[in-house]
């Protein structure tokens, strides 16, 4: 069993057929509607669909202006490509350390930062990791950099349907922008594929144009610039810029997954209620998460100095698919590489057990036997 998986069903099949037997495979109508369902699922204003996550965290980085002057914070738990994307423009990254006990940074984490740095070292953006899908504190992490101009972009790459202060993630109440994955162990999938959603159109304007060469079509803005017009045939490449576009066959996928969405977090959450009962009596501690995180991963940490290594190849022998989520960013050659306490006491105890909609009771019955055995054997 994968720790994630998929679930496509028929009506999944039949969307992108339907797409792959029509007039437009990509630039047709079907991203613009999966754009506008996934904006109001979320409560925002505007949506950008992205061939990847990644894509659409560049793209929200070239929004907000990240470039060789900025500093950019980011989380320390976490997949590389929320540091990429802002090295990717030349910027300067630095890292936050996380609360063990929650794979998130918190207020606290940040405070601290933010005392042992001089004020004018301090970010330019923050880009908010929401581990696991349990949202951070975003109301009080904005108050201590909003004040400074610090744009905020939300990596909700786990936490799309996940809620924190009476609204979704991706509302972006405390926040510039958010970005959701739709890879496929993911909340929902569309194949591959990611989104940015902000409340901001000029925001909104600029990272749709970062994901299509920067190309204006528009006659009226490019006389306004000053630009001569050839003819209705004619556009201009503002910048460098990448083709980042999603296709209307993986937009078709993603639509038709985003309406099964609320019933697999309802079962989601069930799961990992039931985990949390299984483990209430037991020495592995599950990440504390508010029970209306979305549950993209489930994760225990195992009791201090268990052999994890044997721990994880064990399981995994007895075809259960745990991993490991995250190697810290300063692990990685290119990130800074100051060891972080908190970081680094969640790293090495952390395991992520299977939790996706296709699991039952049974099957997680299944998992915490065989890793009670397997730590019984080498205790």
């Amino acid at each position: 069993m994968n720790y994630g998986r998929h679930c496509i069903d028929q009506q999944d099949i039949d969307a992108v057929v339907e797409v792959l037997q029509s007039d437009f495979l990509t630039q047709g109508p079907m991203v613009p509607r999966f754009e506008k369902a996934l904006a109001d699922y979320v409560g925002a204003a505007h949506a950008v669909c992205a061939n990847s996550a990644t894509s659409a965290l560049h793209a929200a980085c070239a929004a907000l202006e990240v470039n060789a002057q900025s500093r950019v914070w980011v989380s320390a738990n976490t997949f590389v490509a929320s540091a990429n994307c802002a090295l990717l423009l030349g910027a300067k990254v630095d890292l936050i350390d996380i609360d063990p006990e929650t794979g998130n940074i918190t207020p606290q984490t940040l405070q601290h930062k933010l005392d042992n740095t001089a004020q004018e070292h301090w970010p330019t953006h923050l880009i908010v990791v929401h581990f696991a899908g349990n949202s951070c504190d975003m109301k009080n992490i904005a108050g201590l950099v909003k004040a400074s101009g610090c744009r905020i972009i939300e990596d909700a790459s786990h936490a799309l349907g996940a809620e924190h202060d009476g609204a979704k993630v991706g509302a972006c109440c405390y926040s510039d922008v958010a970005v959701f994955s739709f890879h496929p162990v993911k909340m929902i999938t569309s194949g591959e594929g990611g989104c940015a959603v902000t409340q901001q159109g000029d925001v909104a304007m600029r990272m749709r144009r970062f994901t299509s060469h920067n190309v204006v079509r528009d006659p009226d803005e490019l006389l306004a610039q000053g630009h001569a017009i050839d003819g209705d045939w004619f556009y201009l490449s503002q910048a460098a810029a990448p083709n980042y576009r999603m296709s209307d066959i993986h937009a078709a996928l993603g639509l038709s997954q985003l309406h099964k969405l609320d019933g697999w977090l309802t079962k989601r959450r069930a799961l990992a209620a039931y985990y949390d009962q299984c483990f209430a009596d037991s020495s592995l501690m599950p990440l504390k998460q508010s029970r209306l995180s979305s549950y993209h991963l489930y994760v225990v940490r195992l009791p201090e100095g268990a052999p994890r290594k044997q721990v994880f190849r064990a399981v995994r022998q007895a075809d259960i698919g745990v991993q490991v989520h995250y190697i810290p960013l300063y692990r990685h050659p290119h990130l800074p590489q100051a060891v972080l306490p908190g970081c680094e006491k969640y790293y090495q105890q952390c395991l992520t057990l299977p939790l996706h909609v296709q699991l039952d009771q049974a099957d997680l019955d299944r998992v915490v036997a065989q890793l009670d055995h397997v730590l019984k054997e080498y205790s």
